[in-house]
């Protein structure tokens, strides 16, 4: 176990995380489920991700990546619809209801899947993803992978503390479609990629 190379790791993939689109999806996903179930399951599809990309090194480059990016601008898409135009929370419900109305409509098991199929497939081919993989290839590949996981961890848990607080000072209507705007951004960035 190299510290250097943890410590490299983690700051390399955490400033290069932190303002990607995956904190962005976190913060909303913790904006509309339980904290918690969301942090899980995108800590999971981070930690499988970071296993492959130490795993295959630089080969993930490889990966095809015009299908990958399909999925994804068609997931964020449909994210920023589902925002944009689904069926609003009254304008008097406060932060409080409208988090215990997603918290009723997605269990467990379905906040966990959605939050890890999301971040799965978003990650895919991603700078950290890439960079991790490089990192790996230079250096000691577990030592990478400890510091890679534990800043991807801290970076979706920010991003979900930040949606918690933001809701005690904004309202959910316009949470929503900030989000569904952020959400049709990221569908039309990444395909722009693929052009």
């Amino acid at each position: 176990m190299s510290l250097t190379a943890a410590a490299t790791a983690f700051v390399v993939i955490f400033l290069a995380e932190l303002p990607d689109k995956t904190m962005l999806a976190s913060l909303m996903l913790g904006t509309r489920l339980r904290p918690l179930w969301v942090w899980l399951g995108v800590s999971l599809a981070f930690l499988v991700h970071v296993v492959l990309a130490v795993t295959a090194g630089g080969l993930l480059k490889l990966a095809p990546d015009t299908v990958v990016k399909s999925i994804v601008a068609a997931l964020f898409a449909i994210g920023g619809a589902v925002l944009l135009f689904g069926k609003d929370e009254d304008d008097e419900a406060d932060a409080a209801s409208g988090e215990a109305a997603g918290r009723k409509a997605v269990g467990f098991a379905g906040t966990v899947a959605t939050s890890f199929g999301l971040i799965f497939l978003s990650e895919w081919g991603d700078i950290t993803q890439i960079g991790t993989a490089n990192l790996a290839a230079k250096y000691d590949p577990v030592s990478v992978g400890i510091g890679a996981a534990l800043a991807l961890l801290t970076v979706s848990a920010l991003g979900i503390a930040a949606g918690r607080t933001l809701l005690k000072y904004v309202p959910m209507r316009l949470v929503r479609r900030a989000g569904g705007v952020v959400m049709a951004v990221l569908a039309v960035v990444t395909l722009v990629e693929l052009l």
